[in-house]
């Protein structure tokens, strides 16, 4: 299991898809120094940059990129056929890449959220910013990856979750929020460091317990998806 998880890595951070990881979180610790410099007030931008940028945009976004590529370019390529064929249970292969795929996202977003904290002027926002980016890590990781199993195209998948399911249905259809991750961490985030620039709208236990949902049954789904891959890399 490390030695897939470290081969994971490996492949991760050797293709030009780890480049695409560091935009945006420069582009999140960079609107928030522009602001800090010029001297505007945490309550006119905090929203904006903070939660519509850094909670709905950057985390969940490096979540996608990461999650589809520690497995799906292994599908796209035929190199799946190579790890099918080594003696280790399913539920190893996927708990690796599910290992790395939530790591990385937990570190490269938390970091930019919570020097955006500080920049905010909130040691606590930004541990605040930090608790749910790992949480939301978790939870995003689980989901983009049973995502490169489902479809050959998961990163559009994933941005039709993103985009219309996140920030367009949940805004509006106050139903879907049960089933937002970035919901989720909007929550856990104004529970830790309450104020006026994070909105929540749903409680915090069922964002916890939400949140270890998308986690369990991604994770189950998953390894049942991969276990009907046969050799050739077709699911049967």
């Amino acid at each position: 299991m490390s030695t897939v998880a470290l081969i994971t890595a490996r492949g991760l951070f050797g293709r030009r898809r780890a480049l695409l990881l560091l935009p945006l979180p420069l582009l999140l610790v960079g609107l928030a120094a522009i602001t800090r410099a010029y001297g505007v007030s945490p309550d006119m931008w905090g929203r904006a940059v903070i939660v519509e940028l850094g909670l709905h945009v950057v985390l969940p976004v490096v979540a996608l990129i990461v999650g589809t590529g520690v497995l799906g370019s292994e599908i796209d390529d035929g190199t799946i056929v190579h790890i099918l064929t080594k003696p280790l249970p399913r539920r190893d292969i996927i708990l690796a890449k599910y290992a790395v795929a939530a790591s990385v996202t937990a570190v490269v977003s938390a970091i930019p959220l919570f020097i955006t904290g500080l920049l905010a002027g909130s040691v606590k926002l930004g541990l605040a910013l930090v608790a749910a980016a790992v949480v939301g890590a978790l939870a995003y990781s689980a989901l983009f990856l049973l995502f490169s199993l489902l479809s050959r195209r998961p990163v559009l998948l994933g941005l039709v979750y993103i985009l219309v399911w996140e920030n367009l249905l949940a805004t509006f259809v106050s139903g879907t929020k049960i089933l937002s991750v970035g919901q989720y961490v909007a929550t856990i985030a104004d529970t830790i460091a309450p104020s006026e620039i994070i909105p929540s709208s749903i409680g915090l236990t069922t964002a916890l317990v939400m949140s270890a949902v998308f986690v369990i049954a991604g994770t189950v789904l998953a390894i049942n998806r991969l276990g009907s891959f046969s050799l050739a890399g077709e699911t049967s």
